[in-house]
């Protein structure tokens, strides 16, 4: 297991509640007791078709997406059946950071032990860091802070400030007109 203090990426966001473990990775997939090799059959169903070929729509078969260190999910995510699994799949594609609004008790432990970081954040943040996804920013978990640092650029950083710029303009307006 690889330890991590800090993690980037531009995350992938897969808006489904109540992905169980059996969407994480299907039973056919759990005769081996290797921690290895799982990735490929990662959410199986969702990104394959009947006959095995890749679903472009789905988050993890585009770029850069299939990349992701980073999964966004919606609430109750990893209920269902107790399979450790779904956790070593999720490691085997590259994913160390699920965020989502709840998670099942089960998965969310079997997270820890092996070596996933799973992290509860209310809807609204969730649905922030999603569109970040959605824009293909990049964020940093920074396990030593407990802070995730979103991937803004300056001109993004100076926008998400505009009110209080405008109240500092207004206020220097009325201290010092003869500059406006």
């Amino acid at each position: 297991m690889d330890k991590f203090n800090k993690t980037k990426s531009i995350p992938a966001y897969v808006p489904i509640a109540n992905i169980d473990t059996d969407m994480i990775i299907p039973k056919q997939f759990l005769k081996t007791i290797k921690r290895t090799g799982l990735g490929k059959s990662l959410f199986f169903e969702l990104r394959y078709d009947e006959s095995g070929k890749p679903i472009a729509d789905f988050i993890l078969n585009q770029s850069p997406y299939n990349q992701s260190k980073i999964l966004i999910a919606d609430k109750n995510f990893g209920c269902g059946s107790s399979r450790e699994h779904a956790p070593w799949s999720l490691l085997d594609f590259g994913i160390k950071v699920v965020i989502a609004p709840s998670f099942a008790d089960i998965f969310y432990n079997n997270c820890f032990k092996n070596g996933i970081l799973p992290i509860v954040l209310s809807p609204e943040k969730v649905k922030e860091l999603a569109e970040l996804a959605k824009n293909k920013k990049e964020i940093e978990i920074d396990l030593e802070d407990q802070k995730i640092h979103k991937g803004y650029d300056d001109i993004a950083l100076t926008l998400k400030k505009s009110s209080k710029i405008d109240q500092f303009i207004d206020n220097n307006k009325s201290k010092t007109p003869w500059l406006f």
